[in-house]
C-alpha cells in the first residue's frame, strides 16, 4: 500500500474503532499475530484492543480521537492526536478502575506508531499523557519537573 493509503486506513481506524466503537473493524485491520508493544509478550492483540476500546467507550461514551497529524514512511504510520470525552462510567483500565464516574471532561494527548504488513497493523507503539488524564479527573498525580528525580 502507498503512504497515502496507509494514512487513510489509519484515520479510518480511529474513526471506526474508537469514535464509532466498531469492534468488527478491529478484525479487518489488526493482524491476529500482531504486537501491542505496551503489553506483555503473548498478549492477544485483537482481543486486547477490543477490550480497550470497550473499556474506553464505557468510561467515556462520547469518546473521540481527533488526529492532528499523520505521517507515513515505508510501512510505518505515526499520528499525534487528542482523546476527548466525558467521564460517565468506570474506566476499567489500570489504577483508575476504582474511580467512580466524575462527569468531568478530558482532553488527553496521544501518539501512535503503527507498522503495517499486507494492509494490516502488525505492530503498535503508543504513548499518552496518563498524568494529565489523572489530573483532569481529579486524581492526585505526581508533579515531576525537568531535572527532578521521580
Amino acid at each position: 500500500m502507498s503512504a497515502e493509503e496507509l494514512k487513510a486506513k489509519t484515520l479510518e481506524g480511529f474513526e471506526r474503532m474508537f469514535n464509532q466503537g466498531d469492534l468488527a473493524y478491529v478484525d479487518e485491520v489488526i493482524d491476529s499475530t500482531g504486537t501491542d508493544h505496551q503489553e506483555p509478550l503473548g498478549t492477544d492483540f485483537v482481543v486486547h484492543l477490543k477490550e480497550v476500546i470497550t473499556a474506553m467507550r464505557e468510561a467515556f461514551p462520547d469518546l473521540r480521537f481527533e488526529v492532528h497529524e499523520v505521517l507515513a514512511e515505508g510501512d510505518i504510520v505515526a499520528t499525534r492526536s487528542t482523546m476527548t470525552g466525558t467521564h460517565r462510567g468506570r474506566f476499567m483500565i489500570g489504577p483508575l478502575a476504582a474511580l467512580p464516574p466524575t462527569g468531568k471532561q478530558i482532553a488527553v494527548p496521544h501518539m501512535h506508531f503503527f507498522r503495517y504488513k499486507n494492509g494490516r497493523v502488525v505492530d503498535l507503539w503508543h504513548v499518552w499523557d496518563v498524568t494529565k488524564l489523572m489530573r483532569q479527573l481529579g486524581v492526585p498525580a505526581p508533579d515531576i519537573k525537568v531535572g527532578q528525580a521521580a
